[in-house]
């Protein structure tokens, strides 16, 4: 009889269906085998084969996963760095993933050398012509063509290249893991000047693209302000290198190629197309490698294209400035300066077949030093990407300055899940044993348990449904709200039971109101301790105040009055 009521009551049939809407939601897919694709490097073999590289919120579970590799079993992230590590050049791998079938073809990782001869290139240049036709000025584009002698170089293959992913071990839920529970880098950033709400989300926007157009993926970036109002950013990225992610974000990237004190074209809107491919960006061929002070010295060459409005600039700078010759080569008086973040980084000469002609396709060089050739060649390609990726995305709108950095290894965060999991369920063990200590009455411990989980269900259902990351902060919000669970169904329980035997006796729904009375102004108390805490250290503890809030108010709203419901119905049995 009693199994019925608490069928058909409407407490207790809300609290389920909030149940399955949190497991449908959670996506729970236990003993999932094979890796997941983290994110797919341009240019790179899988990028090529078709693969393409997940959103940054897209929910876990919709992640491709690889299942098998040339028919070998990809079960764990050994399997797979087991396959990749003996590669062989030109070789077509089979990628069989839980979305498709693609054919990786192998590349070769090179080494170019330069050697002790020359030859003559002849390169071919996109020039804009102004031309008077019945007395209108059309322009026009010709290619013309010019000869560069250069070192002759050797391209040696000294091992293949990966497959241009990273991955990670296949999910198993739609919730996401915070840094402290999967490891990687975590940087609060801070805007010298207060910025508006247009700016900040031109700043944020900026930001994931540099990350993104970087080959940084499953990035987080958002905004909070503490207590006093001051704005920050906090960034979140599993498995990148904190002084990477530093130098990418604390400087504000603002690129400008001068002559003289006259700015010719500026990073983002006056740069077309950025090459980065291997056939036009890479070691300088015509300088590679050599000696400098304390050390080597590598030069780096890419490619970029500019507006033809940003053309026609320089093609005006250019054009009353006097001839010299250096070397047998014939220059323009003035170099090309190129500044980042106000700091001259390099100097290029201008050649004098340039002079007032307005060239888009123009040669950006730079370079980078190490105590040996390969921590030069290393630190060249570094400055290359992070120049290239600050002439696409342009610069920032205002200058920031690292508040705080983290970089949080993953052996922890796994270690603290487990532990987590084995102390909770202990504890509720513990909760009920002390609770049919106290009330001598065994049938308790089942709606507890109930309710317990199911505040723990509900709260990690709303996670995977607005993506946010669980971190140690929400994990301890969690325990926070199940303690006050715990509390307040013993409330339930005393009110219940505290007059029985007594002669005056007090209606079920006498007790049950004023069980809620109490247990409404513990929860009022519990929220406004947590809102300041929303705002509190930049925002790092906001998962701690946003998943007690909500665990709370599911118990309150939802989880409570089941229980409530659940204690009338079998202790009038």
């Amino acid at each position: 009889m009693g199994l019925k009521k608490a069928i058909t009551n409407v407490r207790i049939i809300i609290l389920v269906v909030f149940i399955l809407l949190s497991l449908v939601a959670v996506h729970p897919s236990f003993g999932r085998e094979g890796v997941a694709i983290r994110n797919v490097m341009r240019n790179g073999s899988a990028a090529e084969a078709g693969i393409k590289s997940p959103q940054p919120n897209a929910q876990p579970m919709s992640r491709e996963i690889i299942l098998a590799m040339n028919n070998v079993p990809i079960q764990t992230m050994d399997d797979y760095y087991a396959f990749t590590k003996d590669l062989d050049l030109n070789r077509t791998i089979q990628v069989k993933t839980n979305k498709g079938l693609y054919r990786l073809a192998t590349k070769p990782l090179t080494e170019t050398i330069i050697l002790n001869e020359t030859e003559t290139l002849i390169i071919n240049e996109t020039v804009a012509v102004n031309q008077t036709i019945n007395g209108t000025i059309v322009t026009t584009n010709e290619t013309r063509q010019r000869w560069m002698v250069v070192p002759k170089t050797k391209t040696n293959i000294i091992g293949v290249q990966d497959l241009g992913m990273t991955i990670y071990e296949a999910p198993t839920t739609n919730l996401r893991k915070g840094l402290d529970l999967q490891g990687g880098t975590r940087v609060v950033l801070k805007p010298e000047t207060a910025v508006s709400d247009d700016d900040m989300g031109i700043l944020l926007a900026n930001m994931q693209q540099r990350l993104n157009v970087f080959g940084l993926s499953d990035v987080t970036v958002r905004k909070t302000k503490d207590l006093i109002g001051d704005q920050f950013i906090v960034v979140e990225i599993p498995g990148a290198n904190e002084e990477e992610v530093k130098e990418l974000l604390a400087k504000q990237g603002k690129f400008e190629a001068k002559v003289g004190n006259d700015t010719v074209f500026r990073g983002g809107s006056d740069i077309t197309y950025v090459c980065r491919s291997a056939e036009c960006s890479g070691l300088d061929p015509r300088v590679g490698c050599g000696q400098g002070q304390g050390g080597q010295v590598c030069r780096f060459q890419f490619s970029i294209t500019l507006s033809p409005g940003a053309a026609q600039h320089q093609a005006d700078l250019t054009a009353d400035l006097d001839v010299i010759t250096q070397d047998s080569d014939k220059y323009l008086s003035k170099q090309l300066d190129l500044y980042l973040d106000d700091e001259l980084v390099d100097s290029l000469n201008i050649g004098a077949d340039l002079q007032g002609r307005a060239v888009t396709d123009i040669a950006i060089s730079g370079s980078g030093s190490g105590p040996d050739r390969q921590g030069a060649v290393n630190d060249a390609l570094k400055g290359m990407k992070r120049l290239q990726t600050i002439l696409i995305t342009g610069s920032l709108p205002v200058k920031l300055s690292v508040v705080k950095a983290d970089t949080i290894s993953p052996v922890l965060g796994k270690e603290f899940v487990s532990n987590a999991i084995l102390v909770t369920l202990t504890s509720i063990v513990c909760v009920i044993v002390i609770i049919f200590i106290r009330y001598r009455k065994a049938i308790l411990g089942i709606p507890i348990a109930i309710t317990l989980l199911s505040e723990v269900l509900l709260m990690l259902g709303l996670a995977a449904v607005v993506g946010w990351n669980l971190d140690l902060a929400a994990i301890a919000g969690i325990i926070v709200a199940t303690g006050t669970g715990v509390d307040d169904q013993i409330v339930i329980i005393d009110e219940v039971l505290k007059r029985k035997g007594m002669a005056m006796q007090v209606s079920w729904k006498e007790k049950i109101k004023n069980a809620f009375f109490i247990i409404f102004g513990s929860y009022f108390t519990v929220v406004v301790a947590m809102v300041p805490l929303l705002f509190a250290g930049a925002g790092l503890l906001k998962g701690f105040a946003f998943t007690t809030i909500a665990g709370v108010s599911f118990g309150v709203f939802v989880t409570r009055p089941a229980f409530a419901a659940f204690i009338e119905i079998f202790l009038k049995e």
